[in-house]
This record gives C-alpha cells, sequence and structure tokens, in this order.
C-alpha cells in the first residue's frame, strides 16, 4: 500500500476523452518528509513515518525540532504514520504525489466539517411528530417520545437525539485518481471527500 499525505485545495472539472464532465476534488499531496522508520526489531512494528506541510520553528516544541532535525528537514505541520507500506524509503527521503498514476482507485481519510449541536432532523433523518392539524403546534421537526415512562425512569443510551454533528474521522473508499500533476504536487480525485478546504487528509492505494 502507498499513502501521503495532501491538503485539500477545492473541487473542479475536467472533460474525458469522450467530452464527460467529471467533478473533481484537487488535493495537494506532497512532498511529504520521511521523519521516522519504524521495525519490528526496534519499535514492535513497521510503519513508515511522513511529515507534511511548513510550520514556524518558534511554534514547534523542542523534542518535535531535534526530531525534524535527525531528517534534515524543516518543522512540519502534521505527522502521520503508516502501516501496511510496500513503499521502501529511508529517514530524510521525500514522498511525492507521483507513487500515483492516472487511473489508479485510492481511498481518502479525513476529518468531515463542523455542524455544530444540531437537531434530529439534520442530524438523524427524522422526520418530524407529524401534521399541523388536531393541536399540533410547531411540532415539524421534533423528536417524539423518547420511550417509557416510571420504567426504566431514565434516558437509554445510544438513543438518537439531537447534539454535536461533524468533525468525524471519515474514510471514502473506491477514489478514482483522474489525473496526476506532479510539477504542481496535485492529484485530481473523482467526487468529493471529507472536509473543508484547507484540511488534511491522507489518500492511499
Amino acid at each position: 500500500m502507498a499513502s501521503i499525505i495532501g491538503k485539500k485545495v477545492g473541487m473542479t472539472s475536467i472533460f474525458d476523452a469522450d467530452g464527460n464532465n467529471i467533478p473533481c476534488t484537487v488535493v495537494e499531496a506532497g512532498p511529504c518528509v520521511v521523519t521516522q522508520v519504524r521495525t519490528v526489531e526496534n519499535d514492535g512494528y513497521s510503519a513508515l513515518q511522513l511529515a507534511f506541510g511548513e510550520k514556524k520553528e518558534k511554534n514547534t516544541p523542542q523534542a518535535m525540532l531535534g526530531h525534524f532535525k535527525k531528517a534534515n528537514t524543516t518543522p512540519k505541520r502534521t505527522v502521520m504514520e503508516f502501516r501496511d507500506v510496500d513503499m521502501e524509503f529511508n529517514t530524510g527521503d521525500i514522498v511525492k504525489c507521483d507513487i500515483f498514476q492516472d487511473g489508479d482507485f485510492c481511498e481518502v481519510v479525513g476529518t468531515s466539517k463542523g455542524k455544530g449541536f444540531q437537531g434530529v432532523v439534520k442530524r438523524h433523518n427524522f422526520s418530524g411528530v407529524g401534521g399541523q392539524t388536531h393541536g399540533q403546534h410547531d411540532r415539524q421537526r421534533a423528536p417524539g417520545s423518547l420511550g417509557a415512562s416510571s420504567w426504566p425512569s431514565r434516558v437509554m443510551k445510544g438513543m438518537r437525539m439531537a447534539g454535536h454533528k461533524g468533525v468525524d474521522r471519515v474514510k471514502v473508499q473506491n477514489l478514482q485518481v483522474v489525473k496526476v500533476l506532479p510539477e504542481q504536487n496535485l492529484l485530481l480525485i473523482k467526487g468529493a471527500i471529507p472536509g473543508h478546504k484547507g484540511s488534511y487528509v491522507t489518500v492511499s492505494k
């Protein structure tokens, strides 16, 4: 499995050879620096640690400054580990978006947009209590009954109610890489991916 860290730029659309308009998400994928190679002998597991995005030195902890210095790189904004990778890299190497090719299928992991505190209609697709006749007043978006009364005299765990929506880890699979632009470090991925513009995502194939 090949993986890279990227930043969501926005959406656009391109035309294929048949003239079809394909909506695409533009991801700035890399260049990422290999800051550490974990092995079973030293760490108990094998993984590849990548870093992406520039960060000011004054805003970086001293421990991380030393960690980046070992990799001969400047401070980075985000650091992630990838297991089960078949990429052979050493500490300090650069991983670019050319590990992908046009037509490859990938999966993207990101943090979904935050929606704040939402009701049951938006959060759980409830349809409301019912009509507006027979004394039903302002009940179009109400959750309705929550359960029994005298027993168990409490709200059961897992009850679908109003609350915080969004800011969840979301994985979208089977997305196609429509075009790779290695000069600009860009990936054009068909369809939508989780997160807002400027959010960090991981792309794996």
